[in-house]
């Protein structure tokens, strides 16, 4: 009809609230950020800067996952394919404009953080990267976190940012894992090549059934995107964080995630957030650091679901810093508990058997009155 107004098409995948959350990790694949040439592109980038602008506004925090590097490394040398020690060249070539690329978009200053399965295996390197990103967001930074490609070996391929993404949501103790991706979220098949194909709003599990929802032949959903995606927001649930899927490209998705509506895919926390914390306590390998506790303090963990203080420590062992997973021991040097503690081993040797009130005054600082808190605290009896 001449002079009539046309009716947007409704989004295939209607909202849905996100749940409150204070600190996210947005991981951004080099499908969105190049523009289309090879080279690094700002327009994505650039809406995508404006969300996490946005975002900051609102007082949350964000860490940024992003690829690009070697993308932005073949651009410089117009080199399309080669070697593993090519591609690592590449990567080291394209850090400095991938980098400056997020500079220029964002007001906050950026950090490069680039990390590695290893740094994330190696216990002393874990708890260095968490309490460095951690002083990042208490600066006011923006941590752009990136595989170390330059020097990865086995990691170095298509998708690999996806599960980085998810250590790395783990690592700060994110609320949510957003994953931007160049499809508006996942479907049962290939939404261009197969007619019946459905959007999945919410996936309470990464099935077998689901994962083979990704699988198919060049260019196909799962071809290096959607099923490390999905992987992705698997091991995120297992830590107690929601993943949401959405499309990078798609302003009016991007504008309504700014009012925390999602229109994509939603794959929520297994479990309440606080049990998959301290189910992920449980099978985290100890450092060499125990803490001997008295009865008394045996009995307020175990029958008021106390925090551990410093004047029900009897001994300290180890050496470990702040954020260390050590076990707790009791008077007769049985196990019966886990925990990440709040102070370095020194430190816990001069307070130990102290008031909670002294710990200032013994070390000049506090990182609170506890311990080791009871949210970052489980027992080994209660978990059988």
């Amino acid at each position: 009809m001449s002079g009539s107004a046309v009716s947007p098409l409704p989004h295939p995948f209607p909202a849905q609230t996100l749940a409150p959350w204070r600190r996210a990790v947005i991981k951004v694949g080099s499908s969105l950020l190049t523009d289309g040439r090879g080279a690094l592109g700002t327009h994505n980038a650039a809406v995508l800067a404006a969300l996490i602008a946005r975002f900051r506004a609102q007082g949350r925090e964000v860490l940024l996952v992003s690829s690009g590097a070697v993308a932005a490394g073949r651009g410089l040398v117009a080199r399309r394919r080669g070697s593993l020690v090519q591609r690592q060249a590449l990567a080291s070539l394209g850090q400095t404009p991938m980098l400056a690329l997020w500079q220029g978009l964002v007001d906050q200053p950026v950090a490069q953080v680039l990390l590695s399965h290893d740094d994330l295996r190696n216990r002393r390197r874990y708890l260095n990267a968490q309490a460095t990103l951690q002083e990042l967001l208490r600066s006011g930074a923006l941590p752009i976190v990136n595989e170390n490609d330059t020097v990865a070996v086995d990691e170095l391929k298509l998708g690999d940012n996806d599960n980085l993404g998810a250590a790395v949501a783990t690592l700060v103790d994110a609320d949510v894992l957003f994953i931007a991706t160049d499809t508006q979220g996942l479907y049962t098949g290939h939404p261009t090549r197969d007619p019946n194909a459905r959007p999945l709003t919410r996936v309470e599990a990464i099935t077998p059934e689901i994962m083979r929802m990704t699988a198919g032949g060049a260019g196909a959903l799962g071809t290096g995107g959607m099923a490390t995606k999905l992987e992705a927001a698997s091991k995120a649930a297992a830590a107690g964080i929601d993943t949401a899927l959405f499309c990078g490209r798609d302003a009016g998705a991007l504008d309504a995630l700014g009012q925390d509506v999602l229109h994509g895919t939603l794959i929520p926390a297994h479990g309440p957030r606080l049990l998959a914390r301290k189910l992920w306590l449980h099978h985290q390998p100890a450092c060499r650091g125990r803490l001997q506790i008295d009865a008394g303090a045996c009995r307020a963990l175990a029958e008021r679901g106390a925090s551990l203080l410093p004047g029900g420590v009897v001994n300290v062992e180890g050496d470990f810093s702040s954020r260390a997973v050590v076990d707790l021991i009791d008077l007769d040097n049985r196990r019966i508990g886990r925990g990440l503690v709040q102070y370095h081993a020194s430190d816990l040797q001069r307070i130990a058997g102290r008031h909670s009130q002294e710990i200032e005054d013994v070390l000049g600082f506090h990182n609170g009155r506890a311990v080791v808190r009871r949210d970052d605290l489980v027992l080994m009896d209660r978990m059988h």
